[in-house]
């Protein structure tokens, strides 16, 4: 075993302990009707897997998140010293911009590079599920629960009875193309998953582009870059999903939904200060007077009062039409 293998070996070992303890929960107590072999049985189970897997990360996802708004606040800070040194490229200049920016680091407590860990954490995890599904669906045993009868009902299980979840839609579409046989409805399920899996990545990143960047954000690089990533990464899942066996798309796309809806909470809740999200959030929280200034006192915005419709006059012959005759 090769020090990946080695690596991802307890990460898919618990995947796999998941991933068949919601089989059995979907199948062995009746869940709804459905058999050991369905497809809808391991498709159900390819979603809780992801969901558990998903919520035990929140916590290293906050702290990525904090540790970005510790670099946003000392950014300001970094960029004085950069303009500093703007323009002097000999060895003492270098090594006194290095010296004050670590000065700078350890003096504000922060640490580039921390922003960074909870991503790499997760990455193995990631490497672990998409393994396992991988495996599986080729009816390949994996390292531990998920024995080789398992592995062989998820291999051979389908959806609507003729749509195999180890088929791909590039499959289905060589096969039309040369003129044989190919299945409709594997690429009608793939084509969908492919359009729900692009936009809810474009989503995701236009929450981000739009709402929650600073100003100061906006002016620099890095906007031009996250406009870039706004349009390439759903062409990246546009072109790379047809590739994806159905059962693996299924994971790729609840995640992509959990990743969208966290992306919003976040943005509502934790915005980046002085963006748009931000300000939305503060004006929010004035309107129900839960919004602290810097010298202490309570910020109330009061609702504009809603104009009062003005009342015609009514003449004498019209009132008397209105109430009627008299009796």
């Amino acid at each position: 075993m090769d020090l990946i293998g080695t690596i991802l070996w307890p990460l898919k070992w618990v995947v796999e302990l998941l991933l068949v303890a919601f089989h059995w929960l979907f199948s062995q107590i009746g869940f709804a009707g459905l058999g050991y072999d369905d497809g809808l049985t391991w498709v159900l189970s390819i979603v809780g897997l992801v969901l558990v897997v998903r919520a035990a990360l929140i916590p290293i996802f906050v702290r990525q998140i904090k540790s970005q708004r510790k670099m946003l606040e000392v950014a300001p800070q970094l960029k004085k010293i950069q303009d500093k040194y703007k323009g002097k490229k000999d060895q003492f200049s270098r090594e006194a911009m290095s010296r004050e920016t670590m000065a700078m680091y350890k003096k504000t407590g922060t640490n580039p590079l921390s922003s960074c860990l909870p991503l790499l954490l997760q990455m193995p995890i990631f490497f672990a599920l998409f393994s396992v599904l991988n495996d599986a669906q080729r009816s390949t045993r994996g390292v531990g629960p998920l024995n080789q009868s398992l592995a062989e009902s998820f291999g051979s299980a389908t959806l609507f009875g003729n749509a195999p979840l180890h088929d791909t839609f590039a499959s289905q579409w060589s096969l039309w193309t040369a003129g044989e046989p190919f299945n409709v409805t594997v690429m009608i399920i793939a084509a969908t998953m492919v359009v729900l899996m692009t936009a809810s990545q474009f989503i995701t990143q236009l929450q981000i582009v739009s709402k929650n960047m600073s100003p100061e954000t906006k002016a620099s690089p890095m906007f031009k870059q996250q406009r870039i990533m706004l349009y390439l990464l759903p062409l990246v899942f546009a072109f790379s999903g047809v590739a994806f066996p159905l059962g693996v798309m299924f994971y790729w796309l609840t995640s992509n939904f959990w990743t969208m809806i966290q992306q919003f909470l976040v943005i509502r809740n934790m915005p980046t200060p002085g963006s748009e999200a931000a300000k939305a959030r503060e004006e929010r929280m004035a309107r129900k007077g839960k919004l602290i200034a810097t010298d202490g006192d309570i910020i109330v915005v009061e609702e504009p009062a809603k104009p009062v419709q003005r009342q015609q006059p009514v003449g004498k012959a019209r009132a008397k039409k209105q109430t009627g005759p008299k009796k």
